[in-house]
């Protein structure tokens, strides 16, 4: 005996991104407005450093607004990003009494974002999440799309699930208190969406490249926009990464490998930095992308004030065995995205994104970094 359980799913997981300056009243306003029905409970998972710049001030609003509210704070960095810290903050909330009846706000960059959104993800299986964001690498990659994940001693965001918010805000008035390393962080992400699929906005940052490392409204409003209209045209497409949306790992095969290799001392997007100069090299060699445009790469690279080539201390024999450790491995074999040119990508066929490559090849490019 056998019983078929039919179990078709239509899910409008549709939401909002606001960007704009100052945005925590508009985040409590949204709240009592039904942002998420009739929760009265909120867990604002932070960060070390946020805590005392934003996320305590979201805090005393919903406190003041007359809800229930928690913060939940893990260190700062990378490092955090880990099944362990996963496990602290759920059990914390459960210390506190959470239970499905609540929403998790997540405030500050990716790693809080990546790891807040998993939690919601799982808790009581599955709570809603609002994302405020609180840095451009945030802004740039972290705010769109509904990837959540924890990185292993192995390699990074490999445990994780899709998980899309109520809402997210990208508060660019916070990107005032960046450190200067932190911005050129989030401006690796910028250029490789630039890089692409958006030629336009590649032009506009060789203009404007310092403008966003001060802090300027217009600049910064505008790579705001266009990270997520990036983001928005392939995350639509392919929400669950079966095709198209591996173009957003353009550089992140390097980078990704790089980073765990680095022990995290490079920042993600100054690792990404590294890996898009590393496809754009080895996509000259396949003859994806001309000398001219790999210059131009380069140069708007260093400009950002990111790194352009591998630190020496940096095992390039262990770099090399790390990019195995990829997302996008199929069968044992390597596989790199590239551009084409400036704003497009390769593409290898029906809906694949990702050509195979050998290690020599890349082993070559990469010591000649």
């Amino acid at each position: 005996m056998k019983f078929f359980c039919e179990l078709k799913k239509i899910v409008d997981d549709s939401y909002d991104i606001e960007i704009g300056r100052g945005l925590s009243d508009t985040l409590i306003s949204d709240i009592k407005n039904g942002l998420c029905g009739r929760i009265k409970k909120f867990a604002v998972v932070t960060d070390s450093i946020v805590e005392s710049l934003y996320a305590k001030g979201i805090y005393e609003k919903l406190i003041s607004a007359g809800y229930s509210a928690d913060m939940f704070v893990i260190p700062e960095g990378e490092k955090s990003k880990t099944r362990a810290m996963k496990e602290f903050v759920e059990d914390s909330m459960l210390e506190k009494g959470y239970r499905r009846d609540c929403c998790v706000i997540a405030v500050g960059g990716g790693v809080v974002s990546d790891l807040a959104g998993f939690v919601a993800g799982t808790f009581g299986r599955g709570v809603p999440f609002i994302n405020y964001a609180t840095t451009l690498l945030a802004a740039a990659d972290a705010s769109v799309g509904g990837k959540t994940a924890v990185d292993t001693p192995l390699a990074t965001n490999l445990i994780g699930l899709f998980n899309q918010p109520e809402k997210v805000y990208l508060d660019i008035e916070t990107w005032k208190t960046l450190p200067e390393r932190q911005l050129s962080s989030g401006l690796a992400e910028t250029i490789k969406h630039a890089c692409l699929a958006d030629g336009e906005m590649f032009d506009y940052l060789e203009k404007n490249i310092e403008k966003i490392l001060v802090n300027d409204k217009d600049a910064c409003e505008y790579i705001a926009e266009h990270n997520c209209a990036v983001k928005y045209k392939v995350v639509m497409k392919d929400e669950r990464e079966s095709g198209l949306r591996e173009v957003l790992n353009l550089g992140h095969t390097v980078g990704r490998a790089i980073e765990t290799v680095s022990d995290y001392k490079l920042l993600h997007g100054e690792a990404v930095s590294i890996g898009l100069i590393a496809q754009a090299k080895l996509g000259e060699k396949y003859g994806y992308i001309s000398p001219e445009n790999v210059s131009r790469v380069i140069k708007l690279c260093e400009r950002a004030k990111l790194p352009i080539a591998i630190p020496d201390y940096i095992d390039k024999t262990a770099l090399v065995r790390k990019l195995y450790t990829d997302k996008k491995v199929r069968d044992g074999k390597l596989r790199m995205v590239f551009q084409k040119e400036i704003g497009d990508v390769m593409c290898f066929g029906d809906n694949d994104y990702a050509k195979q490559i050998t290690e020599p090849e890349i082993a070559e490019v990469i010591d000649e970094m």
